[in-house]
């Protein structure tokens, strides 16, 4: 029963979700957003499990004196303090103002995001592009055929977004320009590729939806 319940309690759901999905009437119709609202529910359980299981794993960093431990002890710290503000601002609205948010500009919570938690995230998509630029570095490398096409489109794409690109080019007619071949290259060989991975992944979705909800498929469950 372990096993046979969450197993019924899926294709359930699932096979509900779907017939409300093509079938949009009474009492079809209802589903969607009962299960939407119960979606919301265990998502924020969810949140919490990852938030409370973040907490014990930088403990017992702290607590072992893990590599890098000093790093567990500022997550711990940083979440507390922006608990901490949140509940007191969000607390302290419902007495000051019916329409007041703990996020409103001004707030203690809104400082911290816009002061602490935007320069943080700009760094770290900083850190990023040094780390996109190695990839692509490695990844671009024209080692055959395939991979000297990649490179090729890359480096017109690159040149033809920047204004050196037309400045080049600008003896030619405006449509051969290196910023024309950059949109063709970006609205029709790039276009197609997208698509096609977009019907492998959606063909991938429905067939592992499929699986989930006749129960084949019950990785999900854990190895119990």
């Amino acid at each position: 029963m372990k096993r046979e319940i969450p197993v019924a309690i899926t294709f359930i759901v699932g096979t509900a979700y779907l017939i409300a999905y093509f079938i949009p009437h009474e009492p079809f119709n209802y589903f969607e957003n009962w299960f939407n609202d119960w979606f919301a529910v265990i998502a924020a359980f969810a949140i919490w499990l990852g938030v409370l299981n973040l907490i014990k794993i930088s403990t017992i960093k702290i607590v072992r004196k893990s590599p890098d431990w000093p790093y567990s002890v500022l997550i711990i710290v940083s979440f507390i303090i922006i608990v901490f503000f949140g509940f007191y601002e969000g607390y302290r609205g419902l007495y000051a103002n019916p329409h007041y948010s703990f996020r409103d500009p001004g707030t203690s919570f809104d400082w911290l995001y816009v002061n602490v938690y935007t320069p943080l995230s700009a760094t770290m998509f900083a850190l990023l592009a040094f780390f996109v630029a190695s990839a692509s570095y490695r990844a671009f490398r024209a080692r055959n055929f395939e991979a000297t096409l990649l490179l090729l489109a890359a480096f017109l794409v690159m040149l033809g977004r920047v204004p050196v690109g037309d400045i080049l080019t600008s003896w030619l007619p405006h449509q051969y320009q290196l910023s024309q071949w950059a949109n063709w290259i970006m609205h029709v060989p790039n276009t197609a590729g997208q698509r096609a991975i977009m019907i492998g992944i959606a063909l991938g979705l429905v067939s592992t939806s499929l699986r989930i909800i006749l129960g084949l498929e019950r990785s999900y469950l854990g190895n119990d």
